[in-house]
């Protein structure tokens, strides 16, 4: 259970092996982890790269038989751009079971059908107006806000390592390929990235130009923006 033990305490080192939990695993030992909170699901959102700033995927879930109420979430239009666009807050929690059940958008309906009655949600803005959203579910009423807060702190420590994960399972690109879309977002020309890289100027601008192939893009810029949107960068 090392990995609940770091969820506890930010002052431990990330296992150096995580690579081999794999993202289903993470999942499942911080839930673990928050289970004084009752809290009994995980999903989290991305944005689609090749969609519109409203379009959203399940990137990630668990347990897997929630994946349908999950997708449902991602289909609405709750807490997605509207949301951003209004400066909505960061975090929200809410009490789902006190929903209108006439009035309750479909992904509300299919979590109260598997006991859920409330979600914290927190975000993790990216470039463009795209963020990736990570909703933790309880069968239970959150007492008070500093429950709440604890989930808030949580997902706020683990995200670094969902993030990395999340990437190695949605990303095409090489890890030569992500190296110098990071360096071109720190600011680097290609000269100065072979430099760093110990290689050719030719060689990083073959590596830039496979990314852009893949993300599906023509130029720099915006592959390192869709880098982004896939936890890539």
């Amino acid at each position: 259970m090392l990995l609940s033990r770091f969820f506890r305490d930010p002052s431990m080192q990330l296992p150096v092996n995580f690579d081999s939990v794999g993202l289903d695993g993470i999942l499942s030992d911080w839930l673990s982890a928050l289970r004084e909170f009752s809290v009994e699901a995980v999903a989290v959102l991305g944005p689609d790269p090749f969609g519109t700033a409203e379009d959203r995927l399940v990137v990630a879930v668990h347990p897997p038989v929630m994946a349908d109420a999950a997708l449902a979430l991602a289909q609405s239009r709750d807490f997605g751009a509207p949301w951003r666009d209004s400066d909505a807050p960061l975090v929200a929690w809410q009490y789902i079971a006190k929903s209108d059940h006439l009035g309750a958008s479909r992904w509300r309906m299919l979590w109260m059908a598997h006991g859920f009655q409330t979600v914290v949600r927190v975000e993790f803005s990216l470039p463009a107006g795209r963020a990736f959203e990570c909703f933790m579910f309880s069968p239970r009423e959150l007492t008070d806000r500093a429950e709440a807060a604890s989930l808030v702190w949580s997902a706020l420590n683990i995200w670094p390592l969902v993030k990395r994960s999340i990437s190695h399972a949605r990303s095409t690109l090489s890890p030569r390929e992500r190296e110098c879309l990071v360096l071109a977002f720190e600011g680097l020309t290609a000269k100065e990235s072979a430099l760093r890289l110990r290689c050719t100027e030719r060689t990083v601008n073959y590596h830039l130009a496979n990314a852009m192939s893949k993300l599906r893009v023509d130029n720099k810029m915006a592959a390192i923006q869709r880098a982004c949107w896939i936890g890539a960068i």
